[in-house]
């Protein structure tokens, strides 16, 4: 049965949805149609509100980049290849295989969103040691235990909005930023990602298929078992001229390396000491680079890292200047204002956080990036909060924890419906379908199944829990 819901979904996904990009195109084009028409502007204020717009989110841009590929750097270093092959040597039997990858990778999301491949590598290995073990269903819960990340460390918008002159505050949305206490460390997300945590490796060890029905990796398998991939020190030592080579000593130095993290890592420590839990998409960022470069060693491992992490955002590249630019449509044309105003006046204080979860989810199969859904809908969202504050006479911390919920519900909305949008999983799919027949369409019947189960958990926890 979950087999004919995968493909069912994953056939029409793949004739309705064209690439992300043409989303993009298409969104700026809707945007642009609805400022026409609904906050009476010709065309000419819309080609340059759109053009104001467009240059918005560089800095956001980069730091999105960044958090991708310095995750991703961290999850193929040593000392992490050592991790894993650590977790696989303890699991023997199949059901804890499926239990095991959804738990360890929903802790993996927590930390960083590009940690995803550690996730995937670590379902590889397990699949090819214990015995009788559905492939399908140990790839879908790599893409599963994606379903936290917002809630976690390296998510988009509670780091945005804690970030010191983010986009919302250039814009005058937001006077001040919103800190980490009222969105990762608040109660109600905690609460969400530990129901997440446990109640998934549950899930998925029940929709264990029967024997007839089951696909092992060696089913799937295509040709001759896959070569292993050249690790970063092996490729890192093969661009060495030699070892007497002032620039190879250079490149290879770890003195160099290990002083500069030394600096970071005072840096980190001295932020933490002094401000506590305040992470940002700054502070996230540096602490990943220093990170990465005490993983790797030596300059020239972590190039060869970041030069393989980098292969994953093309898309952040091309597409989130067109996200800005539609935030330039709604910012200087006053439609997200326009928007905001519907939004204040349709809903209350009790029903606007379901109304942004919902509205993440439909967003996030057009747009499915976190922060450049974020870049769209950041603006209208806070302002309608701040509306729906306002009329229920709300206190300025109690507005600022109410933005703070709807900020996450928002997130969530992202996050949840990830599992019936195949984009992500580009993150992982070269690692863990080398060799083998996998597609994505294979694992969506199990992704849906977890979709609706995570509903519940979203749908509940950003209705009744408090901030």
């Amino acid at each position: 049965m979950l087999g004919s819901i995968g493909t069912f979904f994953a056939e029409r996904f793949r004739r309705w949805l064209p690439d992300s990009f043409i989303f993009a195109l298409i969104l700026t084009l809707i945007a642009a149609v609805w400022a026409l028409f609904a906050v009476d502007v010709g065309p000419v204020k819309i080609a340059e509100a759109w053009y104001k717009g467009f240059w918005m989110l560089l800095k956001f841009a980069m730091q999105m980049v960044l958090i991708l590929v310095t995750g991703y750097a961290i999850a193929i270093s040593p000392i992490a290849s050592r991790f894993i092959d650590w977790i696989a040597s303890r699991i023997k039997s199949p059901v804890w295989v499926y239990a095991s990858v959804i738990f360890v990778g929903q802790i993996f999301s927590m930390i960083s969103w590009g940690w995803i491949v550690l996730t995937a590598v670590l379902a590889r290995e397990l699949s090819t040691r214990v015995k009788d073990v559905d492939y399908r269903l140990v790839a879908a819960a790599v893409y599963a235990s994606f379903l936290p990340w917002h809630g976690g460390l390296s998510g988009s918008i509670p780091l945005v909005i804690n970030t010191p002159e983010n986009f919302l505050m250039k814009a005058g949305v937001l006077s001040e930023i919103i800190p980490t206490t009222l969105t990762l460390g608040s109660p109600m997300n905690i609460v969400i990602n530990l129901a997440l945590l446990f109640t998934l490796p549950m899930l998925f060890m029940m929709m264990r298929p029967s024997d007839d029905k089951r696909q092992t990796f060696d089913d799937l398998r295509e040709g001759d078992a896959p070569a292993k991939p050249v690790t970063v020190e092996e490729e890192a030592n093969s661009l060495c001229l030699s070892d007497k080579c002032i620039s190879d000593m250079l490149n290879s130095s770890w003195i160099i390396n290990g002083l500069v993290v030394l600096m970071g890592l005072y840096i980190l420590v001295s932020h933490f000491w002094n401000k506590g839990f305040d992470i940002n998409l700054d502070i996230m960022n540096f602490l990943f680079i220093i990170l990465g470069m005490l993983a790797h060693k030596t300059p020239i491992r972590y190039v060869v890292a970041m030069k393989r992490a980098c292969a994953n955002v093309s898309g952040i590249i091309l597409q989130f200047p067109f996200y800005a630019g539609i935030m330039g449509i709604m910012i200087h044309t006053g439609l997200g204002k326009q928007v905001a105003t519907s939004l204040a006046a349709a809903t209350s204080p009790g029903s606007f956080p379901i109304v942004a979860f919902l509205t993440g989810g439909f967003l996030n199969i057009f747009v499915p990036s976190g922060g450049g859904e974020w870049a769209v809908v950041g603006q209208p969202i806070v302002e309608a909060a701040k509306t729906v504050a306002a009329n229920a006479g709300m206190t300025a911390e109690a507005t600022q924890a109410f933005i703070a919920k709807v900020s996450m519900s928002v997130g969530y909305g992202d996050s949840w419906t990830n599992m019936i949008q195949p984009f992500w999983t580009l993150a992982f799919f070269p690692v863990v379908a080398a060799g083998s027949s996998l597609q994505a369409r294979d694992i969506m019947g199990y992704t849906f199944v977890a979709m609706l189960w995570s509903f519940v958990i979203f749908a509940l926890g950003v209705t009744f829990l408090p901030m």
